[in-house]
């Protein structure tokens, strides 16, 4: 169970407004079945892929 324990004291980022709607279109992606993991590469069918996905390019955001 240290998982568990890691991950409830793991702080959690706040996303601005343009981060959420680029994570929900990133979802939306992934739930109609047209998310790609790379340029061209398969299609994404594990959700915590998707989210995976969905949080870094909505952190990509943050640096540029």
């Amino acid at each position: 169970m240290a998982w568990l324990r890691r991950s409830a004291n793991m702080a959690t980022t706040k996303l601005s407004k343009k981060q959420q709607a680029k994570v929900g279109k990133v979802m939306h992606e992934f739930k109609t079945g047209t998310l790609h993991s790379g340029k061209g590469g398969k299609v994404v069918k594990n959700p915590k892929q998707g989210i995976a996905i969905a949080l870094s390019e909505a952190s990509r955001m943050k640096k540029k």
